[in-house]
Formats: C-alpha cells, structure tokens, sequence
C-alpha cells in the first residue's frame, strides 16, 4: 500500500531518508557565481523595494502572502524574472509528486521560474528557480524540507536547480545536485534589510536567472 505523505509535514530529517539526501558545504556565493555590478537605477528600485518592506515590518509581521507581493516580486522583477523567456508559474497550478518505493510525498510550490514561453509547465523545462515563502515570523530554513522535496523533482530531467526559502526579510539560497548520492548545498544567509546584503541578494538572483540563457545555448 503506498503511504501518502505531505511535504509541509515532513522534517529535514525525514526528507534527507526518503529522497537518500546529503548536505555538501557551501562558505560563498562567489563559488558558484561571478557576481556584476547592479546600476544606479537598479540600487534604487532596491532601495524603494526595502524601505517599503522595512516600513511593513516595522508594523509588525509580515504574512505570507504579503512577502511575496511586497519582497519577491519586486526582486524577481528587477533581477529578470518578469522577462522572456523566463516563465513563473504560482502554487495552485504545480502540484509535485516525488515517489520514492511505496511512498508518494505530495505539496504546492510558491513560486517556481523555468525557461520557455511556450511551452507548457512540464517535465522536458529547465527549472531556474523554486521559491518557497515563509511569513516574517519564520526561520527561512523552516522551508528547507518542502523546498528540497520540490526541488528534487526536477533531477529528474536536470543535473541540478536552485532553490530559494526566505521570510521577506531573511533569504537562503540552496542548490541540489543529481548524484549518488543527490546533495544539497546552503550558502550563506542574505538579507533585505542591510545595504550591503541586499544588494548581493539582487545580484545573486541576476545570475541565477541568467542560467536560462546557458540552458538555451546548450539545447
């Protein structure tokens, strides 16, 4: 009989068993991206972007859906995520399904960017990005078990993806990689609130998104 379990209920632990998952190290973005410059005009939409988010949790938390609205899509924005060929696909439409013998985990994106206009959300896209939102009050890494659990599925038709589980002000950058064993790497934390981190925080994004135009070189 399969047992039927859903991601939001699972710890780290019981992720790293069911998908025979293990931790690699991780001590800079730098590793992994060169990372540019952002122009003056981009530091400012930056600067609206955290003073308005700044003036929302100075009120008090910050929902879930709010940190979307208020962080993550401005910040997709900016750093390209709203451009061709780029595609966001939001919860209600990407149910993930991960089989692992006689165990099904189930559960809903956030927010998932894949490359493509024209195609449908499916297994033959390459995966850019697969976010997962938390309200202000949460530990992003709280995320990392669902996070994980979504990301894995697109091993099965790439090598690897990057994820991202953050609470609006708090971001955490994960990348898992196909492997025997599969891995997964957690780098440093970012932040929207300090000038400095925020500003790697954009520039971060602006490489991962950039990784759609490698994929498309390379198909």
């Amino acid at each position: 009989m399969t047992q039927n379990l859903e991601a939001s209920q699972l710890s780290l632990n019981d992720v790293r068993h069911l998908l025979k998952l293990e931790e690699g190290d991780a001590d800079s973005v730098t590793e992994f991206f060169s990372l540019e410059p952002l122009s003056e005009s981009e530091q400012q939409e930056l600067l609206k972007i955290r003073q308005n988010f700044r003036r929302y949790l100075a009120a008090g938390k910050v929902s879930e859906e709010l940190v979307k609205f208020l962080a993550l899509s401005p910040l997709m924005r900016l750093t390209g995520f709203f451009d061709v060929p780029v595609v966001l696909t939001m919860e209600d439409s990407i149910p993930i399904e991960v089989e692992d013998e006689d165990t099904l985990i189930k559960g809903r994106l956030d927010i998932l960017a894949v490359n493509g206009p024209d195609a449908e959300i499916g297994a033959t896209q390459f995966w850019i990005l697969v976010v997962e939102a938390k309200n202000s009050a949460i530990a992003p890494l709280t995320g990392l078990p669902q996070l994980l659990t979504y990301a894995f599925k697109s091993l099965q038709q790439q090598s690897s993806v990057w994820g991202l589980t953050t609470n609006g002000e708090s971001y955490r950058f994960v990348r898992v990689t196909r492997g025997n064993p599969c891995t997964y790497q957690i780098l440093p934390e970012l932040n929207l609130i300090d000038k400095g981190r925020s500003i790697e925080l954009a520039q971060v994004l602006k490489a991962i998104c950039k990784l759609q135009n490698v994929q498309l070189q390379l198909a």
